[in-house]
């Protein structure tokens, strides 16, 4: 019996080991090596789907992550583990890193550089699927206020740069990306944001209007 106690206690002490190590803060090296390397647990590095340069890959559909809010990385992360994110694809990444972990890499993410990117497929005022640039320029700026529609602008910055937190820089993302969060956000598959705005903006725009936007932010970082 005593053993058994033993065992039990020794046990509790490897869990309790194992949490507090995964707990501990995880420095800019750890972060780093994370985002281009991955872990001996299966988290696969960052660089594999979001790019060399962390600013997204249009074949992947994933978003840019360099150079956005440390704060908003974070909670879109923890929104992952949750599950009030759905994807099939960052959930089990997401979950797999440790808080501290999540943390750190948040935070590396968020000081690397923005690199120009123009989509080699632009041509004219046009994009991949015959979307509008001009379109995109007018609903990102000026917004179309006979529907209520407001600018993205207005809301995302300037240029779309992005403001603090809440609100992500939509400039230089991939366009496949933008156009599947316009999407998700009308099927109510996203979080609708703060005071709900996303879904509501998100239900006045058409398909051509989404492909628009979705074209347009390409171009802007």
């Amino acid at each position: 019996m005593t053993h058994v106690r033993q065992c039990v206690l020794a046990l509790a002490a490897s869990a309790l080991g194992v949490r507090g190590a995964l707990g501990q803060k995880v420095s800019p090296a750890g972060a780093a090596e994370i985002v281009h390397q991955g872990t001996a647990r299966g988290v696969p590095p960052c660089v594999s789907c979001h790019g060399p340069q962390l600013m997204g890959l249009a074949a992947m559909a994933s978003p840019r992550l360099a150079g956005q809010d440390s704060a908003y990385v974070l909670a879109q992360l923890d929104a992952y583990v949750s599950g009030a994110r759905n994807d099939a694809v960052m959930h089990p990444v997401a979950s797999l890193l440790s808080p501290a972990e999540r943390e750190a890499v948040a935070a590396y993410v968020s000081r690397l550089p923005v690199a120009r990117v123009v989509p080699a497929s632009a041509s004219g005022d046009t994009m991949p699927g015959g979307a509008n640039l001009r379109l995109g320029e007018i609903l990102a700026t000026r917004g179309r206020w006979a529907t209520g529609l407001p600018a993205c602008d207005q809301c995302h910055g300037p240029g779309g740069v992005g403001v603090g937190a809440a609100v992500p820089p939509l400039a230089g993302q991939p366009w496949i990306y933008l156009s599947n969060q316009l999407h998700a956000y009308q099927q109510g598959t996203r979080p609708p944001g703060p005071l709900s705005l996303m879904s509501a903006i998100a239900g006045r725009l058409t398909d051509a209007d989404i492909a628009a936007v979705a074209a347009y932010y390409p171009t802007r970082s």
